[in-house]
């Protein structure tokens, strides 16, 4: 195995000034958050469940104790479970900095450890919590000295208004697809009708691609790269096959209080309108682990404990941002690799 260059003194002294902007960039987003009546909780890494959704994968291992008793432990993918029981335990904005752990997944853009800013505001819309978001690029791009990003020959002015886009406005004016008329009555995906959007739009889709496996491809090919370009993007409004933790939008119950904040064609932050319901919240959680039984050959328990607090939680809303991907673009570095003090070999 090739050593890692990182431990060079002439490769680290290159990569030190953005990796102090790291520490910079953190210290004035806690600051931020403080000051704002926020609470910072440390949750547990190890949990029974490490996330539901059909894509992520965890890294798993297990629990040995006194005797013959073991469990199955897995690295969380994200915090989210955990500060949504604290908000039903009575937490009103908790927010977490935490290291979370991604399987299968390693590139520019992606590492198997990286770090997760999520913070959540209890009784308010989901439009205050894209407000923070858009704070916290502001706030890093002054760190950085550098109010224009520039990623893979795109640009975005980090500190301007940002766009604010719906996924159905993005695909009829991206891609020339009409999303909602691929959705039912009830917003169940109609794959036929995808299929054949698809097809008129020359965007190729396998015999068995699902409707989400076209939805994404779409999404990736057609709509990502061309968001954040000028200026920042909020995509707004997701079908709701594609939100499994968001609330429905209170004019049309086939989308979802779903956004994401988009720069130069990165996606930065996911946010929700925080769905609270129990008995939708595990049947749509059975649904995506039967999926990814049928994908990978492998699923996760669900959380019961999560489960249960739902019920108790109130209304709120939240966002989870990739750390690392704002430092990366606030620094110009190329991956975000370059902006993680030990990166995994």
């Amino acid at each position: 195995m090739t050593p890692s260059p990182w431990w060079r003194a002439d490769i680290h002294a290159d990569r030190r000034p953005r990796l102090l902007l790291r520490n910079r960039i953190v210290a004035a987003i806690r600051a931020w958050l403080v000051a704002r009546d926020f609470v910072e909780i440390d949750p547990a890494a190890l949990q029974i469940s490490p996330g539901n959704e059909t894509h992520l994968h965890a890294f798993s291992t297990e629990e040995i104790g006194i005797g013959s008793g073991r469990q199955a432990l897995h690295l969380h993918t994200s915090p989210e479970f955990a500060l949504k029981k604290l908000l039903a335990a009575g937490e009103r904005q908790p927010f977490s900095l935490a290291h979370v752990y991604r399987n299968r997944e390693r590139g520019p853009l992606h590492h198997p450890e990286f770090t997760m800013l999520e913070w959540y505001r209890a009784g308010e819309p989901y439009d205050a919590v894209m407000e923070d978001a858009v704070a916290f690029l502001r706030l890093a791009a002054e760190l950085g000295r550098r109010p224009v990003a520039t990623f893979r020959g795109r640009r975005c002015d980090m500190t301007a208004e940002p766009e604010r886009l719906a996924v159905a406005d993005a695909f009829r004016d991206l891609a020339c697809i009409d999303l909602p008329a691929t959705l039912s009555e009830t917003g169940a995906p109609v794959a036929a009708a995808m299929r054949a959007a698809c097809a008129a739009a020359g965007i190729r889709c396998a015999e068995d691609d699902t409707w989400s496996d076209m939805f994404s491809r779409v999404l990736v090919e057609r709509i990502e790269p061309r968001l954040g370009e000028g200026r920042p993007t909020l995509l707004d409004r997701y079908p709701i096959p594609e939100a499994a933790l968001a609330r429905p939008t209170p004019d049309d119950p086939r989308l979802a209080e779903r956004f994401e904040l988009y720069v130069c064609g990165v996606e930065l932050a996911n946010g929700f309108g925080e769905l609270t319901d129990p008995a939708e919240q595990r049947r749509r959680f059975e649904a995506d682990m039967d999926e990814k039984a049928r994908l990978y050959g492998e699923s996760y328990p669900l959380d019961e404990d999560f489960i249960a607090a739902l019920a108790a939680m109130p209304d709120a809303s939240g966002v989870a941002l990739g750390l690392d991907r704002l430092v990366m673009l606030a620094a110009g570095a190329e991956r975000i690799a370059d902006v993680i003090w030990t990166p995994v070999a």
